[in-house]
């Protein structure tokens, strides 16, 4: 029986399927690069750094920070380009009713006030403004005594 030997993924050590496409990212513009593309750079402290193209090289060797380049993924990440799509609707709460009691006033009164009839409502008026009346006769009577 013929084995052929199991080809390793370079940057995870897994073993590659035979039909898998391997992509490689570029590592200043952030985009895939496919096979037989790219180039390769090799720094004297022996890293590896995988470019798209010369011009991502070049610009990489240049310095040039890729955050300021607005064709560069990592532009679009930092500055939330492309994403409005992603983003979920914000759903907004809806506030919760309570039946509460007032000062000097408990929920059944509340509830009694509310269930009344215009005509009741009206009587009990009419018989505190009554009240009110008598109350004021009193006063002026007792303040005209106090002045006599």
């Amino acid at each position: 029986m013929d084995t052929a030997p199991i080809q390793l993924d370079n940057r995870t050590g897994k073993a590659l399927d035979s039909h898998a496409v391997v992509l490689e990212i570029c590592e200043f513009s952030g985009y895939k690069i496919y096979p037989s593309r790219g180039r390769l750079y090799v720094t004297s402290d022996s890293k590896t750094h995988r470019f798209l193209s010369s011009k991502t090289e070049s610009l990489f060797k240049q310095r040039k920070n890729n955050r300021s380049l607005l064709w560069t993924v990592m532009y679009r990440k930092v500055n939330n380009k492309g994403v409005k799509g992603e983003v979920a609707k914000k759903r907004s709460r809806r506030a919760v009713k309570y039946n509460r009691a007032v000062v000097g006033a408990s929920w059944d009164t509340i509830n009694a006030r509310r269930s009344e009839t215009t005509a009741v409502r009206a009587e009990a008026v009419a018989k505190a403004k009554a009240s009110r009346k008598d109350e004021a006769a009193k006063r002026k009577a007792r303040v005209a005594q106090k002045s006599n």
